[in-house]
């Protein structure tokens, strides 16, 4: 595990497994003007799959202006391309899957879930029409 001091983090720290995408995500977040706050959901925030509990999400609170612009988006940072989930780990697909549903179900489509490797990947995905 691997931490970084937060100005926009929850906390003051902002823990990750690893030193790659996750930090790099961390750092991206920490220095966009438009990222209000962000904050990975604890452990006993998870998803019932057929292969397991899920949990590895964050949510991010944009500004919009002056304003705070209140999106919400749960994003996983894999280190892969969300269009090659067949190549990672079965498991682990069948859990972003089941994730994936899980929102749109609870939230009748109005919660964003998506993999993304870096910040430009979410920007996009928050800012498509």
């Amino acid at each position: 595990m691997h931490a970084l001091k937060s100005h926009k983090y929850l906390y003051d720290l902002v823990v990750v497994d690893s030193k790659g995408i996750e930090m790099d995500f961390a750092n991206q977040l920490e220095s966009r003007n438009e990222v209000a706050v962000y904050t990975k959901l604890p452990n006993g925030f998870y998803i019932n799959t057929p292969v397991g509990h899920y949990n590895h999400y964050r949510t991010v609170v944009f500004h919009e202006g002056s304003d705070i612009k209140y999106i919400y988006l749960v994003a996983e940072t894999k280190g892969y391309d969300k269009d090659s989930l067949k190549d990672y780990r079965r498991a682990e697909s069948v859990k972003i899957e089941c994730a994936s549903r899980h929102f749109a179900t609870i939230s009748d489509s109005h919660v964003t879930y998506d993999v993304v490797k870096n910040y430009d990947e979410l920007w996009n995905i928050i800012t498509k029409p």
